[in-house]
């Protein structure tokens, strides 16, 4: 044991910043909670009041809000209703409710949602006790991945297994399909005994007017990768660091109408809403179809239709909390707005590891990020170039190099965030995450929330 004083006092001031961080946690957390009280209170006065408990599993916002317009529709059909996160829930709390109505995302191949990872391994691990429980699941997926609304079906299983019993089949929905979402609009009226309005849809989009768009890698092996920003029109909008925008899609002949979401890459401080886009070409040689249409076909001066959704899985920390950023390609720019948000203030470090093909051409916002580095808004900015020679490596070979240093950010309190691809870039950081801080380490990170992710 050391006398010395000067080590006794930073001691003291890291265990001092390490109660801070833990403090600053519970207290976003329980301010989360009583705005989503206040909004349930408008729907059931109290708990032991309301007729069915609506819960939801969300990755990107869409199934929470899903889940307020169930509530809501039921309430204005005499069914009071209120609304929970899953994750929060255990299979006491379940049962008591004794009507459930569960809307539930699958994110990747057949995952659960980021925010689920502590209900998944104590709740659904064995069968609990539900028997008596009626439940209705409408589960959200992409049936563009194998394992289409995977978590949905093991939550449905997970239900039968535990004794509960349906209140109908389950409502699967691909990619937001509103026909799927009309039958869940049915079966709510089914429950009240009255109809469900027709064009039960998220609210209408807002007008939007493309300001700029520049080509940010121009010679590059990989994809183009463009720079859009929208500023808008006779509305003021307003969201924060990790929220997610939805674009309206131009109706076609051939096709139903569809929408596409982004990460935003700017705050509203900045007056727009700004995202990397990476179009994508189809084997036929034909660009997508959301992609193709806002880097090629809308011109600058143009109109769309946006809206901009809460994503509250990938907020960001407090201020004073330790931050280490990891993504890919257009993955920048739902980093870049956590850094835009911490501009101007004194924060607790940020670092920024980030992977794309070539130095030469994919080092994108590389005079915006040397400029964050000089001015202390970004700590620490470490790059692979996967198709350099020199080089090679992909972003999760920074993890495992400078692993010494990720732990100490973490014993620190530091939050992780990982924003861009699902295929390749999300499994190597996680795999890599968990050879520096342990699975263990890593699960307690998630339930935590201190290890958060938007990957597509």
């Amino acid at each position: 044991m050391t006398a010395d004083p000067v080590r006794w006092l930073w001691a003291a001031v890291a265990v001092g910043l390490w109660l801070a961080v833990i403090a600053a946690v519970v207290i976003a957390r329980r301010l989360a909670r009583r705005r989503d009280a206040a909004k349930a209170a408008a729907l059931a006065p109290t708990e032991g009041q309301a007729d069915v408990l609506v819960a939801f599993a969300s990755q990107t916002g869409l199934a929470e809000e899903l889940a307020w317009m169930t509530a809501r529709s039921l309430c204005e059909g005499g069914t009071s209703a209120r609304v929970a996160l899953l994750g929060d829930l255990d299979p006491d709390q379940l049962k008591a409710a004794r009507q459930l109505l569960i809307v539930a995302s699958t994110t990747g191949e057949g995952d659960a949602p980021d925010s689920m990872s502590w209900f998944v391994r104590k709740q659904m691990s064995e069968p609990a006790d539900l028997s008596g429980m009626r439940y209705g699941l409408l589960a959200l997926g992409d049936r563009t991945y194998a394992e289409f609304c995977g978590f949905g079906r093991a939550l449905d299983s997970w239900l039968r297994a535990s004794g509960a019993t349906r209140l109908f089949d389950t409502v699967e929905v691909d990619n937001g399909d509103t026909g799927a979402i009309r039958h869940w609009q049915h079966q709510l009226g089914q429950l009240t005994g009255h109809a469900v309005q027709a064009d039960w849809t998220p609210p209408a989009y807002d007008r939007w007017r493309l300001t700029e768009r520049t080509h940010l890698n121009p010679g590059s092996p990989g994809g183009e990768t463009w720079w859009l920003a929208f500023e808008p029109v006779d509305h003021n909008p307003a969201w924060v660091a990790g929220d997610i925008a939805e674009v309206g899609l131009p109706a076609r002949e051939d096709q139903p109408v569809a929408s596409r979401e982004y990460s935003v890459a700017s705050l509203p401080s900045e007056g727009r809403a700004v995202f990397i886009v990476r179009r994508m070409i189809a084997p036929d040689g034909t660009p997508g179809l959301g992609s193709g249409w806002l880097t090629r076909d809308l011109s600058v001066g143009d109109e769309i239709g946006m809206r901009i959704r809460t994503n509250r899985s990938f907020h960001g920390p407090a201020v004073e909390t330790p931050l280490i950023l990891i993504g890919n390609g257009t993955g920048l720019a739902g980093l870049r707005a956590h850094l835009k948000a911490r501009e101007g203030q004194s924060h607790g470090g940020t670092w920024l590891m980030f992977g794309e093909r070539t130095r030469a051409h994919d080092a994108l916002l590389d005079e915006d990020l040397h400029a964050a580095l000089a001015s202390g808004l970004l700590t620490r900015l470490d790059r692979a170039f996967s198709r350099d020679a020199g080089d090679g490596r992909y972003v999760q070979a920074l993890i495992a190099e400078h692993a010494a240093e990720i732990v100490t950010w973490v014993e620190r309190g530091a939050t992780i965030m990982v924003c861009g691809s699902l295929d390749g870039m999300a499994g190597g950081v996680h795999a890599a995450l968990e050879d520096v801080l342990g699975a263990d380490g890593l699960l307690a990170l998630t339930e935590a929330g201190r290890y958060r992710r938007d990957v597509y």
